[in-house]
């Protein structure tokens, strides 16, 4: 064994139980270790040697996620790293074209083929060359005619794996053929789903045709008003922001009016600059109907807190996340002020039992504490602490959290 090969071969590989969601992240936390050792490799290493240990490790990480519990991704992401520096370091050995076909095959379409990653054929075109490509889509044809007719749902199909990986292959060899129409074919399909509008556009990006990246985005952002679409209106709005920012204003605008909230309204703000008071009032009106996105808006982006509380207010906001967050930047402006308002988050979070909910409530009765120290409210807030001590008197955590907390 090599030097490289023993010093990351040994973090990737494990005979520990990985069932357990900390063991698995720790194990996780030590691959990308080693995957770190192989990057850093990368220009001093022989380059046959280099893909040998990577070649291996990624063997290695996919066994293992197989047995893990990754429901933290981080053990996917090292296998995503691998994945990444598998074709350069192939590509950089001149990796014998034949053998490197088998193993993308097997690795897709084998027996025993884990399924949780897919090979990019866009970044093995460098280890492949032209001639190897043309082996590549003969051998996927060759799977494809083996399956007979495509069903009418994929994902009913027993094949539905492999039916998956034919497709993917189909649009990223779309993409390396620079082929438009394809694209669109394979992207696209029958055009009944938001998102494939914008895979399409996220193609077609990809080749630099971004006229047309930024009509399919379009497409997808006027398909309905579903959260697909919503998605695909933030990537039209970066498209024209990157490409025709002349244009990026009123795509803002466009979206905040399909989908008002705080965070579309936060975004045409920043558009706007400073023809934002062109916009303040319709902005003000519209998210006036969610009480909680104009409070947070007010807040979080036009950072004004005596707006944000008269809005409170008016509206008569309801939501105990929002007047949370608040209360956190008006008692800078009224400390006092703030006070029912936390003495009402405490009361609405002691309506549910348990320790979480004790935890959040005696700090923020610090809070009030804190806020109230030196005025007329101090004892007020102290009496409130030893009226709930004495309501809860048979929750002996919630005394304990109070008293881990420094309250009376």
């Amino acid at each position: 064994m090599t030097a490289l090969a023993g010093a990351v071969l040994p973090l990737i590989r494990t005979r520990s139980d990985l069932h357990r969601w900390s063991a698995a992240n720790a194990h996780g936390q030590q691959m990308h270790e080693a995957v770190d050792l192989l990057e850093a490799a990368v220009p001093t290493s022989e380059p046959a040697e280099l893909y040998s240990v990577t070649h291996r490790a990624l063997g290695s990480a996919v066994t293992v996620i197989s047995r893990a519990d990754d429901s933290s991704g981080i053990i996917g992401d090292a296998c995503r790293r691998l994945l990444e520096l598998h074709p350069k370091a192939a590509a950089a050995a001149r990796t014998p074209v034949g053998p490197l076909i088998d193993w993308m095959m097997k690795f897709q379409f084998g027996d025993g083929a884990a399924g949780y990653f897919e090979l990019d054929p866009v970044a093995y075109a460098p280890a492949l060359g032209e001639r190897g490509l043309e082996t590549y889509r003969k051998r996927l044809a060759g799977v494809d005619v083996g399956l007979g007719a495509r069903p009418d749902g994929r994902w009913s199909s027993e094949h539905s794996h492999v039916w998956f990986a034919l497709d993917w292959n189909a649009q990223r060899l779309a993409i390396l053929d620079r082929d438009i129409d394809a694209i669109i074919r394979t992207h696209a399909k029958d055009r009944r789903v938001a998102a494939w509008l914008e895979d399409t556009a996220k193609a077609l990006e990809e080749i630099g045709e971004i006229d047309l990246a930024i009509d399919w985005a379009r497409q997808a952002v006027d398909f309905d008003h579903g959260h697909q679409s919503l998605t695909a209106a933030e990537h039209w709005c970066t498209l024209l922001a990157d490409h025709r920012p002349s244009e990026a204003l009123q795509a803002r605008l466009t979206v905040f009016r399909k989908w008002p909230s705080s965070t579309s309204a936060a975004h045409l703000y920043g558009a706007a600059a400073t023809s934002w008071p062109e916009f303040r009032d319709e902005v003000v009106t519209t998210l006036s109907a969610s009480p909680g996105d104009a409070v947070l808006f007010a807040v979080l982006t036009l950072k004004d807190p005596s707006f944000a509380w008269a809005l409170a207010h008016s509206l008569d906001l309801d939501d105990d996340r929002t007047w949370s967050e608040l209360a956190k930047v008006y008692e800078k402006v009224d400390p006092l002020a703030v006070l029912p308002v936390h003495q009402r988050l405490v009361e609405n979070e002691l309506v549910d039992a348990g320790v979480q909910h004790y935890r959040r409530a005696a700090r923020r009765l610090a809070t009030m504490r804190r806020l109230a120290i030196g005025t007329t409210a101090e004892d007020d807030v102290d009496a409130l602490i030893v009226q709930l001590r004495e309501t809860h008197r048979r929750r002996p955590r919630l005394q304990q959290e109070f008293g881990r907390a420094g309250l009376p």
